[in-house]
């Protein structure tokens, strides 16, 4: 994990700690003075991945530096939680675990969703050459987190921002073309202004708008909404003279059919904007 991306989650950790701690936690205060110490279990009631323990420790070291958390897994480690197996042990003043329990589980379920998620697309076109990645339909405020999620699941990121990529989507088209750009002419002018170093993708949807993306001299082609025999269509033409990308209602269900027609990677907007989380709780002991 860079450096980077720690400060990252020190950010979210921070607001996510200001947002529910923000005039304090009466109930705790008033039951459980500073002094009494003890531990509690962390249990995974589902099975799934682990994701996000570098994230909840944090959470309760930036609550209190004295708390002590022993993690029983790795991260990206698998677990059967059908037993609620404890995953970690935390140590500590009883009131301080108790005021970072829950962004700590908030924190852990949904990062360990997400990587729970992206495996089970990893591991289900494992036998092609297709990678799946990422989008940027995350949630406001944690794509870092989200993407490093998809990582510890084995996919790969997409553009982190808009200044990783140039991707022309229909709406670039759209509205290029009521200024008189015609559709080649778009990819052209991006090609010859894109800044060093950045690939230029450019979605289509259609057999007619694959030719000319490759005759225009696209990097990448995003094959959208489109049909498994159209994409595999596509990719013959193609014929490596690009990279191809499929993306759009691209499920569990049909992830293999669209793997099968030889498309490079698979984009899936479903494993951050709508995963669910696996199921954790903190029990005192």
């Amino acid at each position: 994990m860079d450096n980077q991306l720690k400060y990252e989650i020190d950010q979210s950790v921070e607001n996510a700690l200001n947002e529910d701690l923000l005039l304090g936690d009466p109930t705790t205060d008033i039951l459980f003075p500073d002094g009494i110490v003890g531990k509690a279990s962390i249990l995974a009631k589902s099975t799934g991945i682990l994701c996000g323990s570098y994230v909840a420790s944090r959470v309760f070291d930036r609550v209190d530096s004295s708390v002590e958390i022993e993690w029983f897994l790795s991260e990206g480690d698998s677990f059967v939680g059908k037993d609620e197996a404890s995953v970690a042990q935390v140590s500590g003043s009883i009131s301080s675990i108790l005021k970072a329990e829950r962004t700590a589980i908030n924190f852990l379920q949904h990062l360990s969703g997400i990587a729970t998620e992206t495996k089970a697309y990893v591991d289900a076109v494992a036998t092609y050459k297709t990678q799946i990645l990422d989008t940027r339909k995350t949630i406001p405020g944690l794509r870092h987190l989200q993407k490093y999620a998809v990582t510890i699941g084995g996919g790969k990121n997409h553009r982190k921002n808009l200044s990783d990529g140039i991707l022309i989507k229909d709406n670039h088209i759209n509205m290029a073309a009521k200024n008189g750009d015609d559709f080649k002419s778009i990819i052209c002018k991006t090609l010859q202004d894109s800044p060093n170093g950045l690939k230029v993708e450019v979605e289509v949807s259609n057999i007619d708008e694959v030719v000319m993306a490759l005759d225009a001299g696209a990097d990448i082609i995003m094959l959208d909404n489109m049909e498994p025999n159209q994409m595999k269509e596509a990719v013959v033409i193609i014929d490596d003279n690009a990279l191809t990308e499929a993306s759009g209602g691209i499920n569990l269900d049909n992830v293999v059919a669209v793997a099968e027609t030889g498309v490079d990677f698979i984009s899936i907007g479903a494993l951050t904007h709508s995963v669910s989380a696996l199921d954790y709780s903190l029990e005192i002991i």
